[in-house]
């Protein structure tokens, strides 16, 4: 965003500034009308005009709706994220849905459709024995049946009151949405887009990445400064993409100790702590602008949960030309730092804005947050001035 857009934008209140402006130009399948020059990415609608640092819905207002519904991602845009991310996996028709996982059972009510009973099955996912129903063994119209409904209601009791208010979106139904939501807002809605177990899918025939970019070339995403990152936890899925389409990458990165599924497949020796080692992230700058690492990578907890000293990763990342999106801030007390928890109810809210003010203290470009009004509220401090980096 360029330095006049960026000043339009409050924290908590510019993503309605725009509404009812009548702005038109953002139709689906053209490049040009979504924004989306060539340019050297400064001023041009790039990603390194987006605020900084970034706040990114994980999986929309996950902290206050069901996550990965319409209404959770309507949420995060409201209350102002500046990206908002979406994970895909196929139906058994090879159309692309909006789910963190394949396995269902957990994030719908899949289990009270007597007719469904029969697919209750387990599975062997990216070698992890998964007991349930799965994406990929239903068509989409079958899918359109069920209604979405909170994954982890033990610790969002209120999130419930959604249950069974969304069905569960096509990637497409995102895109439609967010053109209508830039055309209303006067802004481009950027989002984050993940390739879940994509060589589980590719290995089932359904391989996701190419139509996704059949997706982001039909709606004008598809190019260098598209208002979109692809991001997967498999380094292969992002450099299949980077065959296909030009907008920007990222790596997604989990503990150092273990080791992405298609390399266990390839027989890669490599573990992510090797791929956060300068040489690891000299080979992820080839193909991808930036890497997402677990916060563990950047400020690792000690055994009682506790941070300790920061590592050299975003000084690493950041001298390589990548930037960082790290994963995930929450507002509870289960999800924090020790020393930011208040109170023994794992439920409820800790010292979370002083936990976030932390996070952006390591020199991070942006961060995945279930609670968007939170991160924007602790970005501010950081927002005055854009910090010069080699990206």
């Amino acid at each position: 965003m360029t330095q006049g857009g960026a000043a339009r934008r409050t924290v908590l209140g510019a993503a309605v500034l725009a509404a009812g402006t009548g702005i038109t130009g953002l139709a689906a399948g053209s490049a040009s009308a979504a924004g989306d020059g060539y340019g050297d990415g400064h001023g041009d609608g790039g990603y390194r005009d987006l605020p900084y640092p970034t706040v990114i819905g994980h999986r929309g207002a996950s902290g206050y709706r069901p996550e990965h519904t319409l209404g959770s991602y309507q949420l995060a845009l409201d209350l102002g994220a500046d990206v908002v991310e979406q994970d895909l996996v196929p139906t058994r028709d090879g159309q692309l849905v909006c789910r963190h996982e394949n396995e269902i059972g957990g994030t719908t009510d899949v289990a009270d459709h007597p007719e469904f009973a029969s697919r209750r099955t387990t599975k062997s996912v990216d070698g992890v024995s998964v007991t349930g129903w799965f994406t990929e063994d239903f068509t989409l119209a079958e899918l359109r049946t069920l209604r979405a409904k909170e994954r982890i209601p033990a610790v969002r009791q209120r999130n419930t009151l959604y249950d069974g208010q969304w069905a569960v979106p096509t990637f497409e139904e995102v895109l439609r949405w967010a053109d209508r939501e830039g055309r209303r807002r006067g802004r481009r809605v950027w989002l984050h887009v993940e390739t879940k177990h994509p060589s589980y899918f590719r290995g089932l025939g359904l391989g996701l990445e190419e139509p996704l970019a059949e997706l982001l070339r039909r709606y004008g995403r598809d190019g260098r400064n598209a208002a979109v990152f692809l991001q997967s936890f498999e380094p292969s899925s992002i450099q299949r993409l980077s065959r296909l389409v030009s907008a920007p990458r990222v790596v997604l990165l989990s503990a150092a100790g273990t080791r992405p599924w298609d390399f266990e497949v390839a027989k890669d020796p490599r573990t992510v702590a090797d791929l956060v080692k300068p040489e690891g992230l000299k080979w992820i700058a080839g193909f991808a602008q930036g890497i997402g690492p677990t916060m563990d990578l950047i400020l690792p907890r000690d055994a009682a949960g506790g941070l300790g000293a920061p590592t050299t990763l975003v000084k690493d990342a950041h001298a390589r030309g990548l930037l960082l999106h790290p994963y995930t801030a929450r507002n509870e007390n289960s999800f924090l730092p020790a020393e930011y928890r208040k109170g023994t109810d794992p439920t409820a809210y800790g010292d979370a804005l002083a936990a976030f003010r932390t996070y952006f203290e390591q020199g991070i470009d942006g961060i995945f947050t279930d609670n968007p009004d939170t991160g924007l509220l602790a970005a501010e401090a950081f927002r005055p001035g854009r910090r010069p980096v080699n990206r």
